[in-house]
């Protein structure tokens, strides 16, 4: 027996009821059976049927980790109804009291704050004060923001040396490494601090972080040294590799004229890349093992439109586009406006632009019996970003509480952000990733 020789592995899907496949087994022997002769090839030596004919053309682009050469996963606080809040006041206040020791035991035992073997909360509480700068923006959920007390001593896991560069103004970009449960669609982008589960709570699917710059930060104080510059978190290598595929020269920031390309348009252009449709057809089995690869451009002008595309993306999801103020949807009625049980109400009318293949159909969101946000497309109820449909997810995790006119105009920019990326994704595949 030559023990070096890989062996043979056979598979064989078979779908339906629990009858029809006791039928077959007890119809079918393991010679009778249609296996399919797998495939395997390392380092992924997968025991299902992969379809990996584009491996070749799928390596020749570079690794997004390999790009930053820094990154990690995004913040566990490990007791998020504590260190997280809707609004800075509520959560300062309710910071201020537990640093005070004035938590009643009711309390104590509602947010679970004790002592474990691996985290000593009660003794970590004992010793520290309530620190008005250790309230920062928090990137909690898709389109979700809310605010963090983000004190490196406290937290279960803070991720302090990766989390420490969004301390000042930065972006980054969110990924995860694999895909357990969907398709490729795990993209996303900040400017603050970032949640473990921003994009996903599906198992495997934790949320990594990808800082464009690294800044200055001298300790855990959170305290910047102004004295230097921030410098570009990205691997040299490749981003000459880009400059020769452009023939444009790279600076550490943006500078004026079409012949310098900087670290903002090279996010722009990964942006673009990975929310291309055809490209998470075409490398989906790749997609849910690794970090992705993104092709370099064809040429100067092919990495310009898709940096202008991705550019757009990137500012509508972080709801700095001017377009996500030109609302499409409406808040008709007056009313408690709390959020009991969110319901997509379909009209059944067709409301198709002129001139598009595939229709698009209107219906009102009710948060309660009452009220109801009207006019909403259905493409944008349904929208996945990650593991989440954040027209959805954003209203369910409001269940009970009393929307402000700040988050009824809120949610109406989300309506119009996933309305505009669905149209930006098609732009993207007209003009093509490769």
């Amino acid at each position: 027996m030559n023990k070096k020789k890989q062996a043979q592995v056979f598979h064989f899907d078979l779908f339906g009821s629990r009858n029809d496949k006791y039928d077959f087994l007890n119809n079918n022997s393991i010679g009778s059976i249609a296996w399919n002769n797998l495939e395997m090839k390392a380092p992924n030596l997968f025991f299902t049927k992969k379809d990996f004919q584009a491996a070749e053309d799928y390596e020749k682009g570079f690794k997004v980790d390999e790009l930053y050469l820094f990154n990690g996963a995004g913040v566990q606080t490990k007791r998020d109804n504590v260190f997280v809040g809707f609004d800075e006041s509520s959560l300062t206040d309710r910071m201020c009291r537990l640093l005070a020791n004035e938590f009643s035991e009711n309390e104590l035992k509602e947010f679970n704050i004790k002592n474990s073997s691996s985290y000593r909360l009660l003794e970590k509480i004992e010793k520290s004060e309530f620190e008005n700068n250790f309230i920062r923006d928090y990137n909690y959920r898709v389109f979700d923001n809310r605010k963090l007390y983000y004190d490196n001593n406290l937290l279960g896991r803070a991720f302090y040396k990766i989390m420490q560069h969004m301390l000042v103004p930065n972006i980054g970009l969110i990924l995860c490494k694999q895909q357990s449960s969907f398709d490729f669609q795990h993209c996303f982008i900040t400017k603050d601090i970032t949640d473990h589960n921003s994009i996903s709570l599906q198992t495997k699917e934790a949320s990594y972080f990808f800082p464009l710059y690294l800044n200055p930060v001298i300790n855990d104080q959170q305290t910047i040294d102004q004295q230097q510059e921030r410098v570009p978190n990205l691997n040299l290598k490749i981003v000459q590799q880009l400059a020769k595929a452009t023939g444009l020269t790279f600076t550490p920031e943006v500078e004026d004229g079409e012949f310098t390309f900087a670290p903002i348009e090279i996010l722009d252009y990964i942006y673009a890349v990975l929310h291309s449709p055809a490209y998470r057809a075409k490398y989906k089995e790749f997609l849910k093992i690794d970090f992705p690869r993104v092709p370099y451009p064809k040429n100067k002008q092919h990495f310009w439109h898709l940096v202008e595309l991705g550019g757009q993306l990137r500012e509508i999801h972080l709801l700095e586009s001017r377009l996500v103020e030109q609302h499409i949807t409406t808040y008709p009625e007056a009313g408690t406006n709390e959020v009991e049980k969110p319901v997509f109400k379909m009209y059944d009318y067709d409301c198709t632009p002129p001139g598009e293949e595939h229709p698009d159909y209107l219906g009102d969101v009710y948060i309660n019996s009452t009220q109801y946000f009207a006019k909403v497309p259905q493409s944008a109820w349904e929208f996945y970003i990650g593991g989440y449909q954040p027209a959805q997810k954003w209203l369910k995790d409001r269940k009970g509480r009393t929307l402000t006119f700040h988050d009824i105009e809120h949610y109406q920019k989300i309506i119009v952000a996933l309305t505009e990326t669905g149209r930006l994704m098609k732009d993207i595949d007209l003009v093509g990733v490769e």
